[in-house]
């Protein structure tokens, strides 16, 4: 907030005989989508992006951005695990958001926009609108109002609504849950967290309107955009090349991996059904925790994000059907297997056959075409290895 001000006062102070984006004439603007592209820490994964404003007499030059957030303010991690998440427009001279973004790696491209000159008015008077204090801030949503949406939509209120024309009606190329995957792909473990715990929302069909959630997506539109027949983007240069590994172009199919570790972890699983040595026993015990653990845990972690979170992304888990609270349940009724001839636990049996059920279930469900969660991959991590579980306890039974 504090940088915000001193912005502002700047431009107050700006002396008459020296115009600038405030001031100028609109016919001496120039309005250009800059791109930022992703970097390695998981928050700039996504990329980032600004509208420029530059004045070209007096060469000064603006980019406007909304992404600024503070871990430093008061009950940031708690609301930000909550889904409150508070972010707000900043402005920067853009010599310095080059030379951030070029000192992480990342690549920096402008697109000179072909704006008229109301376009190019309207748009400026919007923006200094916004900047004002008691207008910087919104409230963040990863997918449908986020720093890109919001550079968005101010472009197409200055065309008068021709970008949503464009793109309302023509299709998406990926879901939320394929551009995720694909851009958390070079932090495996985080990237496998987010897909088990994204919900049918974020499979839901997409347009090219939605999908310019992402600067990269917002940044490739554009560029078959024409107004009045002429291409929107008048001039596009590449300011710093990347120097990180871009991600990859489509999703890694996770189908097959999980698959492989499901029938892994059910060996052991199922080795007491098998044998009756203690190796067996203790191997079973270890797999048996970890497989039950990981279930119960990550369906409360589920179940937490669907009743007292804002995540919408993450309501209305269907993987809650293979992975739920209750297998912790079935955590005594292994350990009581660890040593020969202990009964096997009533309830974690029930629970388990109960489980394997659900799971069952989940993947015929999968089978409908109009099923709204694209989970398949965790269906073939889980059913394995409730198999295998159901399996033991039935045998130990006989």
């Amino acid at each position: 907030m504090r940088r915000t001000l001193i912005f502002l006062l700047a431009l107050c102070l700006l002396p008459a005989a020296r115009a600038g984006i405030v001031d100028a004439p609109a016919a001496n603007l120039e309005i250009s989508l800059m791109t930022y592209g992703p970097g390695d820490i998981y928050w700039e994964r996504f990329g980032h992006d600004a509208l420029e404003v530059r004045d070209t007499v007096s060469g000064e030059s603006i980019a406007f951005n909304y992404g600024v957030f503070d871990f430093d303010q008061k009950g940031f991690l708690l609301n930000f695990a909550r889904g409150i998440m508070a972010y707000r427009m900043d402005a920067e001279t853009t010599q310095s958001d080059i030379d951030f973004y070029a000192g992480e790696g990342r690549y920096v491209r402008r697109q000179h926009l072909a704006l008229n000159d109301e376009q190019k008015e309207r748009l400026r008077r919007f923006l200094l609108w916004n900047i004002r204090p008691e207008n910087a801030g919104y409230r963040y949503d990863y997918y449908v109002d986020n720093c890109t949406t919001r550079v968005r939509d101010a472009l197409d209120d200055a065309l008068g609504g021709i970008l949503s024309a464009h793109w309302v009606a023509k299709p998406g190329g990926m879901t939320f849950r394929e551009q995720t995957v694909r851009l958390m792909s070079n932090q495996p473990w985080l990237m496998l967290g987010m897909d088990l715990g994204l919900g049918p929302y974020a499979d839901q069909p997409m347009t090219a309107w939605k999908e310019t959630f992402l600067p990269m997506t917002l940044e490739s539109e554009l560029r078959q955009v024409s107004v009045d027949g002429k291409p929107l983007v008048a001039k596009e240069t590449l300011l710093v090349p990347a120097r990180l590994t871009p991600p990859p172009e489509a999703a890694p199919d996770l189908r097959w991996p999980l698959l492989l570790a499901g029938l892994v972890l059910a060996v052991p699983l199922a080795l007491p059904a098998i044998s009756r040595r203690g190796f067996a026993r203790g191997v079973f015990v270890a797999a048996g925790t970890l497989f039950t653990v990981f279930a119960g845990i990550a369906g409360l972690l589920m179940l937490g994000l669907w009743t007292l979170t804002l995540h919408r992304s993450a309501w209305g888990n269907f993987n809650l059907l293979a992975y739920s609270p209750f297998a912790l349940l079935i955590v005594p009724g292994i350990w009581r297997l660890r040593h020969a001839g202990r009964p096997v636990s009533k309830l974690a049996s029930r629970v388990t056959a109960l489980s394997f059920a659900a799971c069952v279930i989940a993947l015929l469900l999968h089978l409908w075409p109009d099923f709204p969660q694209r989970n398949l991959p965790w269906l073939l991590l889980a059913l394995p290895c409730w198999a295998a579980l159901t399996w033991t306890f039935c045998r130990r039974h006989d």
